[in-house]
């Protein structure tokens, strides 16, 4: 049966939603820990009891092992894994990027995903480096997209066929690819080729890709974040319009000896108190953790649970209308994510077609929430207010008298009719104390209204201290009054 996929509630790019994949319905975003049939730290059994609604394993695996091979043709994959949930299969392609070859054939990986019992089947694309070359880039694309529509020609619309959508760190490829695995009927569309940009935490660029993907892939499908496992960043992803991630990081941090936190990954040997309410935490000291014979398999299930818990806080960000403080927060840990926040708020202008009018409360953390998407739907939206000849905007509040019309001022805002007090953004904006980020783009805010108003006098008042701020960014179209 067809892939299909509803969206709920959003935020930003980001969604809640449910993901259908023949009789299994699993809620979105959604975490998809890997699964290796020959090195289980966690049984998937106990995956499903920890939560877990799905989880992803490779077909090329199960294709080559002596073990499994033929037993999972007869038993199939939900039996032999002894979990009733959604299972998507990878097609090999994570070997081909490590190893430059396997000895399957998309035909055949497609068919035997089919055969094991997989929900969700992957065709054999090629996960182009970052660092390749445009030519060499152009031409494994065009592989990905002849297999993907060998795919199709092979097993039709309705099988649950993921559609990768690949194309380096070139974001033209990348729209090209997203418009054409579209255009070929793909539901669910995985971004690939990503993980050596998290991997070296090339977060500016693993925006630039993610959005120049979501740029052209059709709205209603499921997008899948290939290989985003620490759960610092999935808030960034689900802001862009990422759905699902897949993660062996628990098991490889655990393995490392690596304690995983939404802030950052920490030595077991280099902590003193573990600073978490899981079952693993809350029955063991750091001590007794570091000196484990089971070391491995605890750190797994405290990663596992972290990781979890960032899925529920960010599926209910979301419903709250408050995930942009959640991205925030989680990219203030390290100075690469930062830089992949403000790279994405250069896209606000793309976002903010996306986001919701309204939402619970805009809270202000710094020269950041300046530009966010509430900021320029809300300036952008100044041109519909109805003027007379003469506005004053009394930016300390104070009304008077002698004007046809009278607006306050809230930065980072800028100008409002006082009707509009109570309601979003204005009302529910907690700001500090003015300061010059957001005085300047109130004052941005200012222009913008007299420039869509050029019939009115527009006139500013009670902008003690800030006067300079406002002579440079409001210049002419505006004057100032006492």
């Amino acid at each position: 049966m067809a892939i299909t996929f509803e969206s709920l509630d959003s935020d930003i790019a980001g969604r809640t939603g449910k993901l259908g994949a023949g009789k299994r319905i699993i809620k979105t975003p959604a975490l998809l820990p890997v699964i290796n049939p020959h090195l289980m730290l966690v049984t998937p059994k106990e995956l499903r009891a920890m939560g877990v609604e799905a989880l992803i394993t490779n077909a090329y695996i199960f294709s080559q092992s002596r073990q499994y091979s033929e037993r999972v043709k007869e038993e199939g994959l939900h039996k032999l894994l002894d979990f009733d949930g959604l299972i998507m299969t990878d097609s090999g392609s994570f070997q081909l990027s490590v190893y430059g070859q396997v000895s399957f054939t998309n035909k055949q990986t497609l068919s035997y995903q089919r055969d094991i019992g997989s929900d969700i089947w992957v065709p054999l694309d090629i996960p182009t480096s970052p660092d390749a070359d445009r030519p060499t880039t152009e031409r494994e694309l065009a592989i990905t997209m002849e297999r993907l529509r060998e795919a199709k020609e092979l097993f039709g619309n309705d099988a649950p066929l993921a559609g990768p959508v690949q194309g380096g760190i070139f974001p033209d490829l990348r729209e090209r690819a997203g418009k054409e695995v579209g255009d070929l009927g793909f539901s669910f569309c995985p971004i690939g080729a990503v993980v050596p940009l998290m991997e070296s935490y090339r977060y500016r660029e693993l925006v630039d890709v993610v959005m120049a993907a979501k740029s052209t892939i059709p709205r209603s499908a499921c997008v899948h974040l290939f290989g985003a496992g620490h759960p610092a960043m999935f808030a960034l992803a689900a802001a862009m319009g990422c759905d699902l991630f897949d993660s062996a990081a628990y098991a490889l941090y655990a393995k490392d000896g690596r304690y995983l936190t939404t802030h950052g990954s920490f030595r077991i040997d280099e902590l003193t108190d573990l600073p978490c309410a899981c079952a693993v935490c809350r029955s063991h000291t750091a001590e007794e953790l570091c000196t484990a014979k089971d070391r491995t398999r605890l750190l797994a299930l405290h990663n596992l649970a972290v990781t979890l818990a960032e899925i529920s806080r960010i599926r209910q960000a979301i419903a709250d209308g408050t995930l942009w403080e959640l991205v925030d927060e989680r990219c203030r840990t390290h100075p690469q994510l930062l830089s992949g926040y403000r790279r994405l708020l250069s896209h606000a202008a793309d976002l903010e077609l996306y986001d919701r009018a309204s939402k619970r409360r805009f809270f202000y953390r710094g020269d950041e929430s300046c530009a966010r998407t509430e900021v320029l739907r809300y300036q952008r939206q100044l041109d519909r207010l109805r003027l007379g000849k003469t506005v004053l905007v009394a930016c300390d509040g104070k009304e008077r008298e002698g004007y046809d019309d009278v607006l306050f001022f809230k930065p980072p805002f800028g100008p409002y009719p006082p009707a509009l007090k109570e309601t979003f953004p204005i009302g529910p904006a907690e700001i500090p104390p003015w300061d010059e980020a957001m005085v300047r783009q109130g004052c941005r805010g200012i222009r913008m209204l007299a420039e869509s108003h050029k019939e009115s006098r527009i006139m500013v008042s009670g902008l003690l201290n800030w006067e300079e701020i406002f002579t440079q960014e409001a210049g002419d179209a505006a004057e100032l009054v006492r």
